[in-house]
């Protein structure tokens, strides 16, 4: 498809969005408070998760990727039904042999492409390091749980992917029935203008891991996909700045929670977002925080 093909779709897309919304708006403040929650990354024809998400947009895939249930629908369940989520520890000798796979993104979102990660992951990494224009977050990685989605990680901070980005999406209660803040979309410009920040992704896509192993707790980091979508993993991540966000079903790869740098982000938090009426997903995905945050820097040691 070319990119005026592309665009012709979206803009399509966008309208008859616009129509849905329209009759929304007379259902019950309920239903509409469960469309705006989702979390995403890459195209926009796919719902995607609420502003924590949505990272933003989504990386959508077929129908062999929906799944039965909509990430939408967790929002409205009672916390204290959600299940107590367990780690899952691979055996060190199961890792010692483990080799990660990555495949080309073929759901047309705009991309970035620096090459493909090395099958082999380092099982050292302990800590990842964003350098950002309001200082030092430091996230300790559960390494052993996500072995493939840090080793994505580390090779994306050895090609410089990341530097110079801006975090895309500031998703709270208010706007999203969630919190969090959106990243890793190198095409993003985060200012309340542009309408396909969260499109933009690292050209290839890889499998979840450690569903289930993290809480999405105030602190904790997690891959960005499509809401109805698995398997579809990229450059986009999320951090968790609520604990509204953990009542969220575990369909999010975790890898791992900030140990230093949340101050930095509470302040990014309550500085509120920017609301962008071109958003090409009409779903929030590209609110922009007040507050810009730029990343210089990606490190794992």
């Amino acid at each position: 498809m070319s990119g005026e093909d592309r665009q012709s779709q979206l803009a399509r897309e966008h309208k008859e969005r616009q129509a849905r919304r329209a009759e929304q708006a007379q259902q019950p403040s309920a239903a509409k408070a469960r469309r705006n929650t989702f979390i995403g990354a890459g195209v926009a024809v796919v719902v995607v998760a609420g502003g924590l998400f949505a990272a933003t947009n989504l990386l959508g895939g077929g129908d062999d990727n929906k799944r039965n249930a909509s990430v939408n629908k967790n929002v409205e369940a009672d916390p204290s039904q959600v299940p107590a989520l367990q780690p899952t520890p691979t055996p060190s000798a199961e890792l010692a042999k483990l080799t990660c796979s990555y495949r080309k993104d073929t759901s047309g979102s705009p991309a970035k492409y620096v090459g493909m990660p090395p099958a082999k992951p380092n099982l050292n990494l302990k800590t990842m390091t964003i350098t950002t224009n309001l200082g030092d977050v430091v996230i300790n990685l559960v390494t052993d749980r996500a072995p493939c989605s840090v080793n994505s990680f580390a090779f994306l901070a050895k090609k410089n992917f990341f530097d110079n980005t801006r975090c895309h999406r500031l998703a709270t209660p208010e706007n999203s029935g969630l919190g969090l803040l959106q990243c890793g979309d190198p095409q993003a410009k985060a200012d309340g203008k542009n309408p396909t920040d969260g499109q933009g992704s690292s050209g290839y896509v890889f499998d979840d891991e450690n569903l289930g192993g993290l809480p999405y707790t105030k602190g904790t980091v997690a891959l960005a996909q499509a809401a109805e979508a698995s398997n579809q993993n990229g450059s986009q991540f999320w951090i968790s700045l609520s604990d509204e966000t953990a009542q969220l079903q575990p369909d999010y790869t975790p890898i791992g929670t900030v140990s230093k740098g949340m101050d930095i982000l509470e302040k990014v938090y309550q500085g509120g977002w920017i609301e962008n009426p071109n958003d090409i997903t009409g779903d929030g995905g590209s609110n922009a925080p007040k507050i810009p945050v730029i990343i210089k820097d990606v490190r794992l040691a």
